[in-house]
């Protein structure tokens, strides 16, 4: 089977040990994550993780229904890449004095569209924000030159083309559920 990117958008209530609840389904299917962020979503008291793994469809959706399982996530779905707005960060750390020795550096910092951070005598700081393959290549392109100190680059952000957040059509049924005293 193609193995494809997917993002998993899984939202819970801020509790210690759901992380490790989560990551641990990765780890008995022996898919790797590829890169994690969790902050607070748009929902109050709902965090939001999200989570991109190379996998099959099959065995997302079979992670993805694991991950839904779990008492503390509220809800779960897996995305392919023209489902969702993506965005990630690099940060850039590199040599001042190669910076200043070969003006051929600024102008690729500038060619991508980053931004300089900080300027010191002996080390300058970079960010660009963009898509995961613009981050990288920018990352490729300054380490040719020679003056990469340090390189970080968040995971993956997403939201979704929806115009709502996934979770709170979710959360709305079950209130609106609970206040009825219906099951779903």
């Amino acid at each position: 089977m193609e193995k494809n990117l997917y993002t998993l958008l899984v939202y819970s209530e801020n509790l210690a040990g759901i992380l490790n609840q989560i990551t641990s389904v990765f780890t008995r299917c022996q898919i790797n994550i590829e890169s994690l962020n969790v902050s607070a979503s748009s929902i109050r008291d709902i965090h939001k993780y999200t989570i991109t793994a190379w996998s099959d469809e099959e065995q997302i959706q079979k992670i993805t229904k694991l991950i839904e399982k779990k008492i503390d996530v509220v809800k779960a779905d897996f995305y392919r890449d023209d489902e969702l707005f993506i965005h990630e960060v690099g940060l850039y750390k590199i040599s001042t004095p190669k910076l200043l020795d070969n003006p051929e550096i600024s102008r690729t910092i500038r060619r991508h569209g980053a931004r300089m951070m900080e300027v010191n005598p002996t080390y300058s700081t970079v960010q660009y924000a963009g898509l995961t393959e613009d981050v990288t290549d920018l990352y490729y392109c300054l380490s040719k030159f020679g003056c990469l100190l340090q390189y970080s680059r968040s995971g993956r952000i997403a939201v979704t083309r929806s115009f709502d957040e996934p979770a709170a059509d979710y959360l709305h049924r079950q209130k609106y559920n609970d206040d009825n005293g219906n099951e779903e």
